[in-house]
């Protein structure tokens, strides 16, 4: 076959695949973005026009990891998306499962707390204007490399670290991480879970 009858004979079949789907769909057929939406694991998340008010009392722990996202304002993450569900998480780390798990929703807005602030709850500032310092010889926050965010950019740069980096540079090197982060955590919530429960043994043997 020549190779202009072939991508002829490609794109034919493209089309008569659209098409065939469209149908399907109009015949009752539930698309994937359809189905997750009805009975997906992200249909927790609250509406909210204005998240960023009154935060912690609305999304006082990360969804995904349980921490208070106030003891870890300097590495909080909060998430708005485009139909106004909205998320908080306790660091880019879970961010990035959040972004994984919602395909179908794009973000209308992604604060992070300002590492480089003297206050004691870090403020909140937009992700996409903020600096993050990837620093290998420092843990992050449920991560092995942490991954903080500046506002200002020179406190960015005296913070040390091996780069600093934008937001999206930040999410893929989150999602590079991703594997070897969970390990560490599992590793990190069984030793805890067995050291809770010996201790719990232990005061139950000295009341008897």
């Amino acid at each position: 076959m020549k190779r202009r009858e072939f991508l002829t004979s490609a794109a034919l079949g493209s089309l008569a695949l659209i098409a065939s789907n469209t149908i399907s769909a109009a015949k009752g057929m539930v698309t994937p973005w359809d189905w997750t939406k009805k009975n997906g694991l992200t249909n927790h998340m609250p509406k909210d026009e204005n998240p960023t008010d009154k935060e912690f009392e609305k999304y006082p722990r990360c969804t995904y990891c349980g921490m208070p996202r106030q003891k870890w304002s300097h590495t909080r993450h909060l998430i708005q998306y485009d139909d106004n569900s909205t998320e908080g998480t306790c660091s880019i780390h879970c961010a990035s499962l959040s972004l994984g798990l919602n395909m179908d929703r794009n973000p209308k807005n992604i604060w992070v707390g300002d590492a480089g602030s003297d206050a004691k709850v870090k403020p909140l500032i937009k992700a996409d204007e903020a600096h993050y310092v990837i620093d290998p010889s420092k843990p992050g926050t449920m991560a092995s490399v942490s991954k903080w965010a500046y506002a200002d950019k020179a406190k960015a740069d005296a913070a040390g670290g091996e780069k600093v980096v934008g937001f999206d540079d930040a999410l893929q090197a989150a999602y590079v991480d991703m594997g070897k982060n969970t390990l560490m955590i599992r590793k990190r919530r069984a030793e805890k879970r067995a050291h809770m429960m010996k201790k719990m043994k232990d005061m139950k043997s000295k009341k008897q």
